[in-house]
């Protein structure tokens, strides 16, 4: 995910957002299907679609007020211990090395400034706890309705979840085993988050097999979309040597021309990637119809719209993730 500039502080003290009033949200699963969805929608569409709006609902828990709230509570320093600390910590006490592996796209340095100094601040249990109970408070405080949100998804999101395959997805595969809270509205935030470490896990396998590491992959998405490289380079710990050396190595490879722009193997290699985690991101819901698919997109949609227009997510960010139309 990408964060504003600062080390220390993260994305910074943001608001919570501006409210949806009471009631926009009721009656969501008779919302009409989201812009663009049809009948004729397929496995990588969907996988894509879903994405912008799980993901959407999973940044609450970095960029919200009470996230960081939660995570002084805790004992946690500062923003990126919190980050560190809440989203590894389904996986346990785990050292640097676990976090660089899963993680993928974060300088082995900057993982080491917190891993594993952050579990001797808070013990992972309890900041699995604490981080479900601070993204529902930032999810009701932005639609106090989501509940509603919660009851026509919750099922549907939970069957796919137990068809994932976690056999190399440790971050799905420790996310799946957290126990699923009582509070619905937690528990839809525990289930958009399994199901976007699902993602998550599938994109790191497909950015390995086309033989990036985490600093090239940056690199050239960086490159791809025209974004300048400094907010990765400060928000994944990457200094400018590291990135120089990256592109280098891109360029050797043929993905990179003397410029610094994408070559055709180098846009070939990106379509590749991204196409390969929409497939894998699609298949625990290779049973649910073109119907069911858009009736899914459609009862998330306002929840992930209301958190786009909050003002809670900042665009652009590291994520790539697009705001909500």
């Amino acid at each position: 995910m990408l964060y504003p500039l600062s080390y220390e502080g993260g994305p910074g003290q943001v608001s919570r957002g501006t409210r949806v009033p009471p009631g926009a949200l009721s009656g969501v699963h008779r919302r009409r299907r989201p812009a663009g969805v049809d009948g004729r929608m397929t496995g990588m569409t969907f996988a894509r679609s879903l994405w912008l709006r799980i993901e959407t609902i999973n940044a609450v828990t970095y960029f919200g007020e009470r996230t960081t709230e939660a995570g002084k509570a805790a004992g946690l320093s500062g923003f990126w211990m919190g980050y560190f600390g809440f989203r590894a910590a389904p996986l346990g006490p785990v050292g640097r090395g676990a976090v660089e592996a899963t993680f993928f796209n974060f300088a082995p340095s900057f993982v080491g400034r917190w891993v594993p100094d952050v579990w001797t601040h808070a013990t992972p249990a309890a900041l699995v706890s604490t981080r479900s109970a601070a993204a529902a408070s930032s999810l009701r405080d932005i639609a106090p309705d989501v509940a509603a949100v919660a009851d026509v998804v919750n099922g549907r999101l939970a069957t796919a979840i137990s068809r994932g395959v976690a056999a190399g997805r440790p971050l799905f595969a420790a996310n799946r085993l957290v126990p699923v809270p009582d509070d619905a509205v937690e528990a839809l935030w525990q289930h958009c988050t399994t199901l976007r470490e699902h993602r998550g896990d599938g994109h790191v396998a497909a950015l390995t097999a086309a033989g990036l590491d985490g600093c090239e992959a940056n690199v050239l998405i960086t490159v791809e979309q025209g974004h300048p490289p400094e907010d990765l380079q400060r928000s994944r710990g990457w200094t400018a040597d590291d990135w120089g050396a990256a592109a280098d190595r891109c360029m050797a490879r043929g993905l990179l021309d003397a410029s610094g722009a994408l070559t055709d193997d180098g846009r070939a290699v990106r379509q590749d990637v991204e196409r390969i985690t929409d497939e894998l991101a699609a298949a625990p819901f290779s049973e649910l119809g073109p119907a069911e698919r858009a009736e899914l997109l459609a009862a998330l949609d306002p929840l992930a719209t209301a958190i786009s227009r909050s003002g809670v997510v900042r665009y652009p960010n590291p994520m790539s993730l697009p705001p909500m139309s």
